[in-house]
Formats: C-alpha cells, structure tokens, sequence
C-alpha cells in the first residue's frame, strides 16, 4: 500500500521519513487535539524543523526547492499515519506557490521564508455565502482609493484564520477598458482594522476551525495587492489548481489510514474458523477499494508533475480529476472500512465513524463534484454548458 511504482528515490525516501514523523503522532494526537480545543502545534513545529512544510517553496528563500508533487506526497503521508495538517492545502500549496510565483520581490522576502519553516502560516479565501463554487458570482469587492486599496465583502468557510498571520483574500476589481469584474488577490493581515471573523459551528471533528469573514472597508496599502491586477484567472489558478491537488493527498491518506485500520481488523477478528478477511465478502470490497486509491494516486501524481512542469492547462484537467476520483475512493474506502469492522466501527476506540463525516469534505471542498463533471464534461470532451 506504500510502494507507489512511479516514484523517484529521492521520493520514496521522503514518503520513508514523513511516515515515520506520522507514526509518532497518529491518530491520537490529533483526536486528543481536536478534544481539547486546540491546535496541531507540536506536529506542525517538527514537520516544519524537518522541512516538510516548504519542500516546495525556492530555495532561496527557505524552501525545498521541490513542487506540489513533494508538498502532496508529505500530506498523504501524515494523512495516512492518521494525523493530517490541513493548513498544508492552504498555507504552503495555495498562498506559499501563489507568493512565489507573482508576488513582488518584497512580498516574497517577507513571506515565504516563514512560511516554509512554519514560523507564519497564511490563510486563504475565496468561498463565499452567496457564490459556492462559483468563482464569477464572487462579490468582495476591491476599490482603488488613491494609493490604497478598500475592501468590502464577506467569506465563509475559511480554515485556520484563527493561527494565520494573514489571508490570502480574492477580491474582484473592475477592469477600467471593459467595466467588468475581475479576479485579483490580497494579502489581509489578521488584526487589520474592519477585518472581523466569527467561528462557524461544525459537526466536523478538527484542529483546524472554519470562520466567516467580513471585511468592511478594509484599507490596504498598494502592496498587498499580489501580482499584476490584469491577470486575473491565471494568478487565481496558480492557486486553485495546488489546492485540488493537495484536497486528493488530503483524501489518499484519510483513505490509506482507514484501509489500514480496516485489514488490521479483518486479518484478526475471528468469528468463525478462519479470520474474516478471508471470506471473499470482507476480502473484496477492501480489495476493490485499495484499487480505487492506488488509481487516484496516480492521477494526482500526474497532476502534480504537469502543475511543476508549467502546463497549467494540463494540470487543471488532471487536478480536478485527481480530486473527484480521490474524494470518492475515500469516501468508498472510509465506508467499508467501517463496515468490515461492524459495531467496532463506530465506537471511539477505533476511530473510525468521525471520518465518515470527513471523508465527504473531499467530495465537497474545495469545489464539488457536480462542478468538476461540468468541467470536464465542457472542457475536456466538448460538450456545451449548461450554465
């Protein structure tokens, strides 16, 4: 289950040394976390002091020099060992390769050296209460007042703004030759002045909190403004595109995590004369459901090398499927997970009905699955849209 065949070395060894940081921790450290109302700190400052977090930020300022496929590869294995960091999406993946790709030379002096050695975390919003998945219907508006910028809008489900020195927050702009709204992006720090947050109740169990924010004439100066104010989609991509990849790692490992927890059980438990997993009914739906991941990785190992290669366009088919076909062989893996382990499945010891309710983020965030269909359904095979 962790001897993926197109790797490099320098790949498995990495995959080697992150597992056994995950095997330290594990699942308890997370759920005793998520108990006690805190943060992932000591795990995220180790992953940090080994260089987990910024393998794929420039080495010039910090990082690993690595890409996306590094960055996926250290959260399907935390995941895996049963402590994912969500903030791994985020912080490093969205704002980290957004930063290094368009921010000003300042910018980056400025953030991604903390970002890669886990001193500074940043976090990201787009989602907001009236778009979805929508990005076009996003309505936080940008406005340029003198030197400054002024934002107002609101944003919801957005992770970890909490512990984030700063969001990444997209914004839209009016495009002086066409009238029309674009995309543009904004580092907020957290304490400035109208930008307000209120935490968001979840049934979900996690360290890392939803909020909903509001920014209400939330000044910035000219330099919060990442990148060109003209290129629009492809800065706001550079960004979406790592997400969807890392969403895919985020649900490998959950779903590599429950497998695992699953054939435990089932080589061991004994009802009748031989272990359950010998019995075809328990063998094969854990069988097809390993197949289901192990498909899933190679996708989003694809992804991830045509996002490092450049090809943004290619890497935006590839990632959305990576994530669809991650999402569901989760979802599939987590159920029959708890299924073969019956009753046990649902009780705290083996930790594995909490994960019913996490699995189905994957099919959810950053963009469902009916929106990943209608992009490949238009994009890839030619069909016209239906909105």
């Amino acid at each position: 289950m962790s001897n993926p065949v197109i790797e490099t070395e320098e790949h498995r060894a990495l995959r080697s040394s992150v597992a056994a940081l995950g095997k330290r921790y594990g699942r308890e450290y997370i759920a005793q976390t998520v108990a006690e109302g805190g943060h992932a700190d000591a795990l995220w400052a180790e992953a940090a002091k080994l260089g987990y977090l910024g393998v794929n930020l420039p080495e010039e300022y910090g990082g690993g020099g690595g890409g996306i496929a590094e960055l996926s590869l250290v959260l399907e294995e935390l995941g895996a060992a049963g402590c994912p960091l969500l903030m791994l999406v985020v912080s490093p993946a969205i704002c980290g390769t957004v930063i290094a790709r368009f921010g000003t030379e300042e910018q980056k002096r400025t953030w991604l050296p903390g970002l890669a050695d886990g001193t500074r975390t940043m976090a990201f919003g787009i989602t907001e209460p009236d778009a979805g998945s929508n990005s076009h219907r996003i309505t936080t508006t940008a406005r340029r007042d003198g030197d400054n910028w002024v934002l107002n809008g609101r944003k919801v489900f957005i992770s970890g703004v909490d512990i984030a020195d700063a969001t990444l927050i997209v914004g839209r702009t009016e495009d002086a030759r066409s009238g029309r709204l674009k995309p543009c992006l904004f580092i907020v720090p957290r304490e400035t002045p109208g930008f307000g947050r209120s935490p968001i109740d979840m049934e979900l169990a996690a360290a890392e909190k939803q909020f909903e924010l509001t920014l209400d004439d939330v000044r910035l100066p000219a330099d919060a403004l990442v990148g060109d104010e003209d290129a629009g989609l492809l800065q706001l991509f550079a960004g979406l595109n790592p997400e969807r990849i890392m969403t895919a790692a985020f649900a490998l490992g959950m779903g590599r995590y429950a497998l695992g927890r699953a054939l435990d059980y089932a080589r061991t438990r004994q009802v009748w004369k031989e272990p359950i997993g010998a019995h075809q009914a328990i063998a094969h739906p854990l069988a097809q459901a390993h197949i289901e991941l192990e498909l899933a990785r190679l996708m989003m190992q694809k992804a991830a090398h045509l996002y490092d290669a450049g090809d943004d366009m290619g890497a935006g088919e590839a990632a959305n499927m990576a994530k669809y076909a991650a999402a569901e062989a989760a979802v599939h893996a987590v159920d029959q997970a708890v299924h073969t382990l019956g009753g046990n499945g649902l009780t705290r010891e083996y930790g594995l009905a909490s994960m019913i309710t996490a699995a189905r983020v994957a099919r959810i965030a950053p963009v469902s699955r009916e929106m990943i269909l209608n992009f490949v359904s238009h994009q890839s095979l030619g069909l016209p849209k239906s909105y």
